[in-house]
């Protein structure tokens, strides 16, 4: 096993399972016509779940989390948070089917660095200075974009939207170069962050885009 591999932590699990478990209850208690007990056939079955989903995030993140870009502790911000964006993602009543996917709109709904790899799709949104002299771009951009399924328009690809939207195709990797008055022109896109990068540092030699990055918005100086 890499030393680098993070094991599970039973504090994380917890942590996720109890903050669930309070805005389940929250929930409840706003909603009167939510009774969680039939939802689930049982509170003890909301139990079930709720620790279900616990396990099962804590094992996706020690896979997909880049926890080195964390300020926050672990266990503690998904005490506080874990439970809301749980809910805001998919209700409090359709837990039974909580499975890999959610775990991904749940880790970006929080925010959290999730690695970039080729079997999710993950929105990023980089910057780096063109260390290039002269340039009419001072920095170049790569972020994410996605093709509207029905049309050939491309729409940014942001930690706001669905990754899993069936109305969209697969994420690219558009390069943009950004102008002295901060706008932007596109160069192209590319299938792969790779293929996005290597354009970019033929470009620009030097350009200091990361080699593995993380979803979100990371400004390179």
């Amino acid at each position: 096993m890499s030393e680098n591999k993070k094991v599970a932590d039973p504090a994380a699990v917890f942590a996720c399972a109890l903050s669930l478990w309070q805005t389940c209850q929250q929930e409840a208690s706003r909603q009167t016509n939510l009774n969680l007990s039939e939802v689930y056939n049982g509170v003890d079955q909301l139990m079930r779940e709720v620790m279900r989903i616990g396990e099962l995030f804590e094992k996706w993140a020690c896979e997909h989390i880049e926890f080195n870009e964390l300020t926050d502790v672990w266990p503690y911000l998904l005490e506080d948070k874990f439970g809301e964006s749980c809910v805001s993602a998919m209700g409090a009543e359709n837990f039974n089917n909580f499975d890999d996917i959610d775990c991904l709109r749940v880790a970006l709904r929080l925010r959290l660095p999730v690695k970039l790899c080729d079997d999710l799709p993950i929105p990023i949104d980089l910057t780096a200075a063109n260390p290039v002299p002269n340039s009419p771009f001072p920095a170049f951009r790569i972020q994410t974009v996605r093709e509207l399924a029905e049309d050939h328009f491309c729409e940014a690809f942001t930690l706001d939207d669905d990754p899993f939207d069936d109305n969209f195709g697969p994420p690219q990797f558009a390069l943009y170069g950004v102008g002295t008055d901060g706008l932007i022109e596109h160069i192209a896109d590319r299938r792969t962050y790779t293929e996005a990068l290597n354009l970019a540092q033929k470009i620009a030699p030097g350009v200091l885009f990361p080699s593995n990055p993380v979803s979100g918005f990371c400004l390179q100086s």
